[in-house]
């Protein structure tokens, strides 16, 4: 059994891709604000957002990374890898290129000093299988995002349950996205389409496909019966992709379903989109998932995940600031 405490707090800095895009500040400026805004300590990045040359990274880079975060108390959660399966539009990597294009990632994971790398479905059950020797000399964790529409029980994410089974490695786990146990569309997506000037009638049948019953054989199932019922209504492709995002950001899946791969998870993405006048995520249920996970012996890393960016060029540093004092009203520690 965790306590609170185990429950680590940190920012991944995708959340502040605003900022970051906006040359407000440097990499080492974005770390200095996470340390004065106390929304460490812990510190997760995307390789290629946010090194510049990734996945190659030099020495003295990795020297000033690691002694910048010591200085300013702050630890390295979590980095995430791409699989850039489709690099060449024409044809996809082979297997060994995949495999390559990982490890690089993976050896820069280390040098910066990170025990958990987060990877993509589409590297391949494979690719993960046959990097799994690297990541165990290199001593950092794969971890499998589960983010909408994938639940736990997906058949892509069976595929990854069924080989960490036969591999039995403590290097093989999963992250959970909480945008996969919503229990509704953010109102920050609701506000952006009405903004584009969807149509009501669309962004009603959005929502109501979004709260029918899902399909765990078809995970994008809702993106297809979408595509075929708008258009059986009239509704013309201008904004379907922005629809598409309804489905592909937010999913159903009750927050207790996490407990079937409790011991494997490696990190989460604590993912939210918007804050509302009483200081909660409106559409996930943060109450009921962090005491799930205190409870059930989680011990590690959770990244502020604020994907408002998306839908807005609203500064993402005060959002994580008040989704950190949610999280430590809920845990206790306000």
């Amino acid at each position: 059994m965790s306590t609170q405490n185990d429950l680590r707090l940190g920012s991944i800095l995708f959340s502040f891709t605003n900022e970051y895009h906006g040359r407000q500040y440097s990499l080492d400026q974005l770390l200095e604000e996470v340390a004065r805004r106390g929304i460490g300590p812990g510190v997760e990045i995307v390789g290629f957002s946010a090194v510049r040359g990734f996945p190659y990274v030099s020495e003295t880079f990795a020297e000033n990374f690691r002694n910048t975060l010591a200085r300013l108390e702050l630890e390295p959660s979590c980095m995430a890898l791409n699989a850039d399966l489709y690099l060449r539009p024409d044809c996809p990597m082979t297997p060994e290129e995949s495999l390559a294009y990982h490890v690089t990632q993976l050896e820069a994971a280390a040098m910066l000093g990170f025990p958990v790398a987060r990877y993509q479905f589409l590297a391949g059950t494979e690719v993960i299988r046959r990097l799994l020797p690297f990541a165990e000399r290199l001593n950092v964790k794969l971890g499998l995002e589960i983010h909408a529409p994938h639940k736990v029980d997906s058949p892509e994410v069976m595929e990854y349950r069924e080989m960490y089974a036969k591999e039995n490695s403590p290097y093989l786990g999963f992250i959970p996205d909480f945008g996969s146990s919503a229990n509704a569309i953010s109102p920050a997506y609701l506000r952006f389409v009405r903004q584009l000037g969807m149509p009501e009638g669309l962004i009603l049948l959005i929502q109501e496909i979004w709260n029918e019953p899902d399909d765990p054989a078809r995970p994008h199932g809702k993106h297809e019966d979408f595509a075929a019922r708008a258009k059986a209504a009239g509704f013309g492709n201008r904004n379907l992709s922005e629809c598409f995002m309804a489905f592909g950001l937010f999913s159903r899946q009750e927050p207790r379903r996490w407990l079937e791969i409790m011991p494997q998870i490696v990190h989460i993405h604590a993912k939210f989109h918007d804050i509302d006048e009483n200081g909660n995520v409106p559409n996930i249920s943060y109450g009921e998932i962090l005491p799930l996970f205190v409870e059930a012996g989680y011990k590690g890393y959770m990244s502020s995940e604020w994907e408002g960016h998306f839908f807005s060029d609203d500064p993402g540093l005060p959002m994580v600031e008040a989704h950190h004092a949610m999280c430590k009203r809920i845990l206790g520690r306000a």
